[in-house]
């Protein structure tokens, strides 16, 4: 319990930094392809931001890894981290190292309790689109038959293909370009499908609280109904007791009354109710 406390400790103590270090990410790996004419100095600068970022998230994840309870466990809940981990190293790709650090990023996210679902597919579609722009204008920029050669045609084709419309006036060229294009078709029909699925629940609970409310007015309506017939039912008794000489202006009244409750609450059906020519007993027994 103590190891889960320590980690639960850990994960809300590095929310913040590791956002912060995220955003750094995003504005190294942007500035060298945003601007075509950075320097050597520049790039070597957003290079190491981008590998010092990459290294905190993965210092995070062994952290949380060691401890943890069941390390195993651990490993193959978050195998997806672990290959966002070590992918880089194996092959230090500029591109590689920036998926490595988006997945990394999304499910450290996916963590903070403060981060609803709402909040979290908005962030993941600007990501991506963000992302998605930067990654494919850094590699069709200076492709012979490239057609995306600015961040405008950049965006444009990252929205076009992330909602699967594909309009076909930018497409990209070279292999890894498709490559990007087919990530982004992917993670474009999911995140559509979990938007699509969010709305739908939200409509399913407001049709559901709108039928508990309903049944609720039925079942007090029915019940109102009950007592109004128990009501006739001991007026048509005391009806007949001697003396009753208005029984009928009685009754009368008392339906008046019982049809009012179906419309409003009892007492004030009957606190406004004329009570003139009620027989004796029945005024006792409204009184009780």
């Amino acid at each position: 319990m103590n190891e889960l406390s320590a980690q639960a400790r850990w994960e809300l103590r590095t929310q913040r930094p590791l956002l912060a270090l995220a955003v750094a990410f995003a504005v190294a790996y942007a500035l060298p392809i945003v601007d075509s004419t950075a320097g050597h100095r520049l790039t070597t600068v957003c290079t190491v931001v981008e590998w010092v970022v990459w290294g905190a998230f993965a210092a995070d994840y062994l952290m949380r890894l060691a401890m943890s309870r069941d390390r195993r466990r651990f490993v193959r809940t978050h195998w997806m981290d672990l290959c966002a981990v070590v992918l880089p190293i194996l092959q230090p790709l500029r591109l590689l190292r920036m998926v490595s650090t988006l997945i990394l990023v999304g499910r450290r996210a996916r963590m903070a309790s403060q981060i609803q679902l709402t909040t979290y597919v908005a962030g993941a579609v600007i990501g991506l689109l963000m992302f998605g722009s930067l990654a494919v204008l850094s590699v069709e920029r200076d492709s012979p038959h490239g057609n995306i050669r600015t961040l405008g045609d950049a965006v444009w084709w990252s929205f076009t293909t992330m909602t699967t419309v594909g309009y076909g006036d930018h497409a990209p060229t070279t292999g890894l370009g498709r490559m990007i294009a087919v990530g982004l078709m992917l993670s474009g029909i999911a995140l559509l499908g979990v938007v699509t699925a969010n709305i739908a629940t939200w409509f399913i609970a407001r049709f559901e609280k709108d039928d508990v409310e309903e049944r609720r007015q039925t079942e007090a309506i029915e019940a109102l109904t009950e007592e109004v017939r128990g009501l006739r039912a001991e007026v048509a008794a005391l009806a007949g007791v001697p003396g009753s000489t208005s029984s009928g202006a009685g009754v009368a009244a008392l339906s008046e009354a019982g049809m009012a409750a179906l419309s409003g609450t009892p007492e004030a059906a009957f606190s406004g109710a004329p009570t003139a020519g009620v027989p004796q007993p029945v005024e006792d027994e409204l009184s009780r």
